[in-house]
């Protein structure tokens, strides 16, 4: 009996290699297919199964990586890279791109390259990588300390409804993808239009007696792929535009450029960096000068169907972290904005900003008069009445923030009268004021933070009724 039991052991051993190698290579083709999903299921079992081969460590990983778990493909790709697997390095530099861990990114490359070279083989994709890498590791040394005050996610197909700008700063409508830029004298417009080949591209027009005038190209940016998202400044020359060309850092990025009036025609436009751009894709940047705030969209950690606007406080002159005393943590928070509370560092500023924009969005525009209010939830809801709180709780929450708005804007008035008196006091008078002062402060800083907390609390309120 015993040669019997041999034998089918052995047939058995046959058929189960047989089987699995019939399974490594049809996953190995699912991966050259870009079937990663599918691809993915066989080689999580084959790494588990051999946990130190190289091969199955770096499908695995590219795996993970191309469906979006770079955190999970990274330990996978750095075992595989440690045995040289030429392509580990490749991914391992893509993983830590991702990561903004820009250093080891640029190794990574470097070692691809050298190997792939050593073999004959062609490294231009892997070379224009590692120069994208280059372009964003110096960015990430020069990131704009800019306050951002507020995000929140809305719905992509109408973002631009959840911006609130002065008419000063002109008007801005959306179609689909084709925006529309509009001066506060609505006697110009800039427009993007898809050409014949479905690239996005700018055009401007003006205002005629009956109409306005045909678009004509503007062929000084429409060389950058596709082209969208313009925004004028008031000045007539600073202009603001995303595209997807050459100088982005993956997607629409944001960038800026002057007005030549003697050649007719925009200058070299500049990538306006970090925190506004990211891998992703980030748009739509307008900045409303009258109120001394600025707004962007990014569709970065979002779902396809979904974007985030970021409210900033715009520098007057550009100021940048610096990148030798910035902790790591700080400044790779500061550049992703993963947290905006890490953009906080100038206490007043903020304080000041998240007042504009409180007044902002309360503000009843022509339009919305009929409105008894106006809050916005943290999605695409706007609420304008009380009947539109779907929660008791959160509704009775919001007239108590109502209440507290008003205390605190009748002693915010209150303490700009004491602060004025006190100016024009003089030195018996100024101690007088001085107590009353330093209390009123105190009680308009602790009811702003109130109505911070009653705003946060409503919100989750409403959004936990979604779900």
């Amino acid at each position: 009996m015993k040669p019997y039991r041999y034998i089918i052991f052995l047939l058995v051993f046959v058929c189960t290699h047989g089987i699995q190698a019939q399974n490594l290579r049809q996953a190995e083709k699912d991966f050259d297919a870009g079937n990663f999903e599918k691809a993915l299921q066989t080689f999580k079992v084959l790494v588990k199964k051999s946990p130190s081969n190289p091969s199955y460590n770096y499908y695995y990983g590219a795996c993970c990586y191309e469906t979006g778990n770079v955190v999970e493909a990274i330990p996978y790709l750095e075992k595989s890279a440690k045995r040289n697997y030429i392509n580990a390095f490749r991914y391992l530099g893509k993983a830590y791109y991702d990561q903004y861990r820009f250093d080891e990114a640029v190794d990574c490359y470097e070692q691809h390259i050298s190997l792939a070279e050593d073999k004959k083989r062609n490294t231009e994709a892997a070379e224009a990588e590692l120069s994208q890498v280059h372009k964003a590791a110096l960015m990430y040394k020069s990131v704009e300390d800019v306050a951002v005050i507020d995000s929140f996610v809305v719905a992509k197909e109408n973002f631009l409804n959840a911006y609130r700008l002065s008419k000063e700063t002109g008007k801005l409508t959306q179609q689909d993808r084709t925006i529309t830029y509009e001066t506060e004298m609505g006697n110009q417009q800039i427009l993007s239009q898809p050409n014949e080949e479905g690239t996005y591209q700018l055009y401007t027009r003006n205002k005629l007696i009956n109409g306005w005038s045909e678009p004509v190209a503007v062929n000084s940016l429409n060389d950058l792929g596709n082209v969208n998202y313009p925004f004028l400044m008031g000045d007539g020359i600073t202009f603001y535009f995303s595209s997807d060309g050459d100088g982005s850092l993956g997607g629409y990025d944001i960038f800026v450029t002057r007005y030549d009036s003697e050649d007719n025609a925009f200058l070299r436009p500049n990538n306006i960096g970090m925190p506004f751009n990211s891998f992703a894709n980030d748009y739509m940047l307008v900045i409303d000068e009258l109120n001394e705030l600025g707004w962007f969209a990014s569709d970065r950690n979002q779902p396809s169907d979904s974007v985030c606007i970021y409210v900033f406080v715009p520098n007057n002159q550009k100021v940048v972290l610096d990148y030798d005393s910035t902790s790591p943590q700080v400044l790779h928070n500061a550049a992703t904005l993963k947290s905006i509370q890490s953009t906080w560092r100038d206490a007043d500023n903020v304080r000041a900003g998240k007042q504009r924009l409180t007044a902002m969005m309360y503000q009843k525009g022509n339009e919305q008069k009929k409105a008894d209010f106006h809050f916005i939830v943290d999605d695409t809801a706007i609420y304008t009445t009380l009947n539109d709180f779907r929660s008791k709780e959160a509704r009775d929450t919001f007239q108590q923030l109502l209440q507290k708005k008003k205390d605190y804007d009748a002693l915010s008035k209150e303490l700009e009268k004491q602060r004025s008196a006190y100016v024009q006091g003089n030195t018996g008078k100024r101690q007088q004021l001085a107590g009353s002062i330093t209390d009123l402060e105190g009680r308009t800083k602790q009811l702003y933070e109130e109505i911070d907390e009653l705003t946060e609390r409503i919100r989750n309120i409403e959004i936990s009724q979604k779900h």
